[in-house]
């Protein structure tokens, strides 16, 4: 008899779990908040930091916008090797190249059939050279992806400034896009000068948009209003305190046309798309490459500060690397790519809370799916949660010891919207039993860094302190990292 009551209540007990289990595993997922990011765009955000490569006649003119009056022969690079490039970008770290296969002076690194002035005009490779065709090629091999710049603005093609002109460009563009693989990037801006007839070109972007996507639908286009991601405003290297993924772009174009610039930094936060932001910058001063910067490369100290304040304010970083009239990559700029991807690893390689328990004040529905601890696993696709009517809420870490730290990682789960508009980072301080603010900021987005001087703790606590909806995250990490000099 006593055997049968024990069965019967471990019946219950085992039914009443299972009934909990089920009931924790009907907890609905939080709904999309506002825009969201394409399969497309997710994927070129995860990318995170890839190489700008500005060559062409301005390479050997020594100026940064030329006139499309060059003869096309001072375009002969003596040793150009499109691999050491594409190895170079992958020991660094980098995911991709965008090389500026048409700029402004109209000279075009493939032989088109819709110019002029072109390299097979020149006498580089007897004139059968093909600098995209190396470059792709040189991407595939090192598994990099491959994009490209192609101006609008062409101050060498006869027809611009004219209504014909804009098919003539969507024509390079379609040459471009079928000739050389897959293109994660189309690079657009908004240069627009003096056309030859003494007018300005009207740019007929919806014909650009379509060209691209009717041959590489997959391509994010940058511009000053996106469609796919947009400029941030500047060319430091620095993106906004705040920075929305979202842009208001009715009614906007790129150049003369676009948002303001504090927009452009800050995004908008209830804009209508999903534009998410890109930093551009070079490391050296100019774009092309100029013997007399050789010793002007930025510092790793400088590039570290590049990272911190565009990878880790919500935007990727495209950093340009331009090479030298021998058509490779200079050594100073080689080696302090190294020294960069050498301080990115000490800085971020080690998480320290991979043994921490973390507790969160509310978790979506009490459901194990949405629990805090979700924020250390390695899957991208799992998250931590609220429920719907919270806004602010409290993550509590807990360390098995005291430590020192100086770095805080924090992701939204961006698949779902951007959420989080004010946040902070405490410390739980022994000496007067209370918590003391470490840093603070607005958005996250897919990674925002809190950098702060060291502090040594055993007990954090993330606050959520205002959200648009329910917040969601996926990832938090800690470091430690070495500062390195100016």
């Amino acid at each position: 008899m006593r055997d049968s009551f024990v069965f019967l209540v471990s019946g219950i007990g085992l039914a009443l779990a299972q009934a909990l289990l089920s009931c924790s595993a009907d907890v609905n997922p939080p709904e999309p908040y506002g825009a969201v990011p394409t399969e497309h765009q997710l994927k070129w955000q995860q990318m995170e930091y890839y190489m700008f490569v500005h060559f062409g006649p301005n390479t050997f003119t020594d100026v940064e916008w030329g006139n499309g009056k060059e003869d096309p022969d001072i375009f002969n690079p003596s040793d150009m090797d499109c691999r050491q490039w594409a190895a170079t970008a992958k020991a660094a770290g980098m995911k991709g190249i965008i090389i500026t296969a048409k700029h402004h002076d109209g000279f075009c690194l493939w032989p088109s059939q819709y110019s002029t002035h072109t390299v097979r005009e020149s006498s580089w490779r007897e004139g059968k050279g093909d600098v995209l065709k190396e470059l792709s090629d040189a991407c595939r091999e090192y598994e990099l992806a491959f994009g490209v710049y192609l101006s609008p603005w062409d101050q060498n093609h006869p027809s611009y400034g004219s209504p014909e002109y804009n098919q003539v460009f969507a024509n390079t563009l379609t040459e471009v896009l079928t000739g050389y693989g897959p293109v994660f990037e189309q690079w657009f801006d908004g240069a627009n000068g003096d056309a030859h007839k003494g007018g300005r070109q009207i740019y007929d972007w919806d014909l650009f948009h379509n060209t691209v996507y009717t041959h590489q639908p997959q391509a994010v286009i940058f511009s000053d209003v996106g469609p796919g991601c947009r400029w941030m405003g500047n060319e430091r290297g620095v993106a906004g305190e705040t920075n929305w993924s979202r842009l208001d772009i009715e009614g906007f174009e790129p150049g003369l046309g676009a948002p303001p610039v504090d927009t452009l930094s800050a995004g908008n936060i209830y804009g209508k798309a999903w534009v998410p932001a890109e930093t551009d910058v070079s490391i050296r001063p100019g774009w092309f490459y100029s013997p007399n910067t050789d010793d002007k490369i930025k510092s790793v100290s400088k590039l570290m500060d590049i990272y911190h304040t565009s990878i880790g304010r919500n935007s990727n970083l495209l950093l340009n690397v331009p090479p030298n009239r021998e058509g490779r990559i200079h050594r100073a700029d080689s080696l302090r790519l190294m020294e960069l991807r050498q301080a990115i690893d000490e800085c971020f390689s080690r998480n320290l809370l991979t043994d921490a328990d973390l507790c969160a004040l509310n978790t979506r529905g009490g459901s194990k799916r949405y629990a805090a601890k979700n924020l250390l696993d390695d899957d991208y696709n799992s998250y931590w949660a609220a429920d719907d009517d919270v806004q602010a809420t409290t993550i509590e870490i807990t360390l098995p010891e005291a430590i020192s730290f100086n770095r805080f990682l924090v992701q939204e789960y961006i698949p779902l919207g951007q959420r989080v508009s004010r946040f902070s980072l405490e410390i739980w301080n022994e000496s007067t039993a209370g918590w003391d603010a470490v840093s603070e900021g607005t958005t996250i987005g897919y990674k925002r860094i809190l950098r702060f001087p060291s502090v040594k703790a055993r007990k954090l606590r993330l606050n959520i302190q205002e959200a648009l909806a329910c917040p969601i995250l996926n990832s938090v990490w800690l470091y430690d990292a070495t500062l390195l000099p100016e």
